[in-house]
């Protein structure tokens, strides 16, 4: 393997915390190569390091066979490295096609901007990447994220500095990014690599990482621990090298059989997406929902919260139970961790502590409605304990928070209702490994508890890891209700593929 870019003895420390310790990495030309880690094993910080961010206490780097130093991102992108992220550096009042020719001369005619003629150029360009259903005419404020990203790399592509372009380094690219919108990414990567361009594709969706990369390295507390080939290395192995523990440590284990309660029953629940869904669950059960995209997973927690509305006949504990809203959910022991827990389970503007309380504001009151901040403090310490919280006090504001901790706050939250029913949409979504084994770890708990949980996961071996038994839907319809024991990944998927009800 020829080296492109050589990274050796990184080393980086705050206030006497060794955050970087000796960390090395190589990357060759025409390469996508994965780099991996749970939050806080220094990925950010190399990061920075190599965009010149950050000063290191040592480095040792050589891009191309020759020794080189990094003390700004000028210096940086001159020597032909390039940072792609979901804060991305673009122009959001100009068009597409301007923004692509910022380091490039406007056409013109009769001194002035020929603009026709700037967009056809720029309509050229789009379509020789492959990426020509952008419009060039159209405002960088009005993309998607995912379009906003491959105008990103376009540009780096197309401008003054294109031929030094040799290192793209990606920092959780697919993270806010449709399927879709990743697949046109993931098109863009590959012209990137034949190229003879090097990237650094930093993420922790595993799927993504064995489809797109040939190499990974694996960093764990500060350090590096392995640098291997893709295609010799298998998932249990990455995973760990990440984490120190195995996949089947991860899920976790029941501990107890299940005492044969019934704690829910649903007959005929039916909305406009939803049409005859029956099922029982019983005390400490984990219900698992699969489904192809589309296939009503999520609108059947969120019909169960009263998030949207629907005619059913459910008995909660024996009791019969309307879902009329999420209040009177919340109330009769429902708790609900939805998908997009930024825009609907957040409020990142506001504190760890703010956030947790924010449904049980009732249960934290003192003397008539004014809010006892002491019981509230002391209640949203001891949740952020209880779901190993990695935040600096519960005062922190929660958009500055990792994906796995955000998630975290928002179970911490749904714990504080002490739930007789926990209701999950994509749990594990977003998060390092080592932070899916904390949340599979209080999932687990509570289950032993006797806390049903139904809980909605695109991600099979997720679902089979920890379910007692699978409901299958599609189009909105219940196709088949099965034991997670003794199934495969082969066996669910197929069962997800199916269009009529299972005999």
């Amino acid at each position: 393997m020829t080296s492109l870019l050589s990274v050796k003895n990184a080393c980086k420390s705050y206030n006497g915390n060794q955050v970087l310790d000796h960390v090395w990495l190589e990357l060759a030309s025409a390469e996508v190569h994965a780099l991996m880690g749970e939050n806080g094993a220094g990925k950010s910080t190399l990061i920075k390091l190599l965009a010149g961010v950050v000063s290191p206490d040592r480095l040792e780097l050589t891009l191309k066979g020759s020794p080189v130093q990094i003390r700004s991102a000028k210096e940086a992108f001159a020597l032909g490295l390039r940072f792609i992220h979901q804060e991305l550096s673009v122009v959001p009042q100009l068009s597409v096609a301007e923004n692509l020719f910022l380091q490039l001369p406007y056409p013109k005619r009769f001194g002035l901007v020929n603009w026709q003629r700037l967009n056809e150029k720029a309509r050229t360009m789009l379509a020789g990447l492959g990426i020509e259903h952008i419009p060039p005419g159209r405002k960088m404020a009005r993309l998607s994220t995912g379009d906003k990203m491959l105008i990103k790399i376009a540009a780096a592509l197309l401008g003054e500095a294109s031929a030094s372009a040799s290192v793209f380094v990606l920092d959780e690219p697919t993270a806010a990014l449709s399927s879709e919108e990743s697949g046109r990414l993931f098109k863009l990567i590959e012209q990137l690599k034949q190229r003879g361009c090097a990237v650094l594709y930093v993420s922790h969706r595993l799927e993504e990482i064995f489809a797109l990369c040939d190499r990974v390295t694996v960093m764990r507390d500060g350090k590096t621990v392995a640098s291997k080939k893709l295609a010799e290395t298998g998932q249990n192995e990455l995973i760990s090298l990440m984490t120190g523990r195995s996949l089947g440590q991860i899920y976790g284990k029941r501990e107890k059989e299940l005492n044969q309660e019934l704690l829910l029953k649903v007959t005929r629940l039916e909305n406009k997406k939803l049409k005859g869904i029956n099922f029982q669950l019983l005390k400490g059960e984990i219900l698992g929902l699969a489904g192809l995209a589309g296939s009503g997973r999520s609108e059947l927690l969120r019909a169960l919260m009263g998030v949207d509305s629907s005619s059913h006949d459910i008995a909660l504990a024996g009791q019969r139970f309307v879902a009329h809203s999420p209040t009177v959910s919340w109330e009769q022991g429902l708790a609900f961790v939805p998908e997009e827990r930024r825009t609907e389970g957040l409020v990142l503007s506001h504190s760890v502590e703010k956030n947790i309380a924010l449904p049980h504001l009732a249960q934290l009151s003192g003397a008539g409605v004014l809010l006892n901040r002491s019981v509230q403090g002391k209640k949203a310490r001891a949740l952020s304990q209880m779901v190993n919280l990695k935040a600096r006090n519960v005062g922190q504001k929660t958009k500055e928070l990792s994906g796995g901790n955000q998630q975290k706050v928002v179970f911490a939250r749904a714990l504080a209702a002490s739930p007789r029913l926990l209701l999950l949409d994509e749990p594990g979504r977003g998060v390092d490994v080592g932070a899916k084994g904390d949340i599979y770890s209080f999932i687990r708990t509570l289950s032993s508890k006797g806390t049903g949980i139904i809980m909605a996961s695109s991600d099979l071996a997720e679902l089979l890891g920890l379910c007692d038994r699978i409901l299958i839907l599609h189009e909105g319809r219940q196709i088949a209700l099965v034991k997670a024991q003794g199934l495969s990944q082969a066996d669910l998927l197929s069962l997800c593929y199916q269009t009529e009800v299972a005999a």
